[in-house]
């Protein structure tokens, strides 16, 4: 496995390549009366929706430059959401595997402040992607070379501006200082990056959706269609 200062080093000098819903949600505090809905708290490796003792759990592993994982934010997020974390006996937690120096741009924003905001966070990035991917295959080879040169917070700043990441932040409430702080946390972008490679190389995992129920990777399930069944089955 990748050292934390290779992994950084492959992701920011990596070049983006071929980067092949709705209202932000509001953040919401636990309510009382056993509705779990409500509940999010930040584990060692992403962030827990629901009843952190549910019986059945389900890890998403995603990317925010994977047009799959985009897909599965409209069909299937909500769905799980709204249908099975209320009921205390399923949680979802997400997780980042962090393809690009994109990816690892946005993933610092949606972890930016506090813990409770993830949930919000990460559907304002999701729910634009198909406007901001667009900018990302525009791109200039002036913008593409600050995304590759200069300090890792410069390159950071560099994406977040030229992809609009800023103003989806700001329409989250933060300010452009708060959106600089979390994009010079190095340490945060090496964690994230270490626990990435981690995670692909404990579970075996070689694309983007892919889920893991109850501690098993489940083989071939990429979209809504084929975990939803699965879901039900486990339930």
């Amino acid at each position: 496995m990748k050292t934390k200062t290779a992994m950084i080093a492959a992701l920011a000098l990596a070049g983006a390549g071929t980067l092949s819903l709705s209202a932000n949600a509001q953040d919401r505090p636990m309510l009382p009366g056993g509705n779990w809905a409500g509940m999010l708290d930040e584990t060692d490796g992403g962030h827990r929706f629901g009843n952190p003792e549910a019986k059945t759990r389900l890890v998403e592993f995603m990317s925010y430059t994977c047009s799959h994982c985009a897909t599965f934010a409209r069909e299937g997020d909500g769905a799980i959401k709204l249908t099975l974390v209320p009921t205390g006996r399923f949680s979802y937690e997400i997780r980042h595997l962090i393809r690009d120096p994109i990816d690892l741009t946005a993933t610092l924003l949606t972890h930016c402040g506090d813990p409770k905001k993830f949930g919000g966070n990460h559907e304002a990035i999701m729910y634009r992607y198909d406007e901001w991917i667009e900018k990302a295959r525009q791109t200039t080879q002036a913008q593409r070379s600050r995304w590759q040169f200069g300090s890792l917070s410069a390159r950071f700043q560099a994406i977040a501006s030229d992809l609009d990441f800023y103003d989806i932040m700001e329409t989250r409430g933060y300010e452009r200082a708060e959106i600089d702080q979390c994009l010079t946390d190095e340490a945060k972008a090496s964690a994230l990056a270490d626990r990435s490679a981690a995670d692909a190389e404990r579970y075996g995992i070689t694309g983007t959706p892919s889920f893991v129920l109850d501690g098993e990777l489940l083989e071939g399930t990429h979209d809504w269609s084929a975990l939803e069944p699965q879901l039900a089955d486990a339930l």
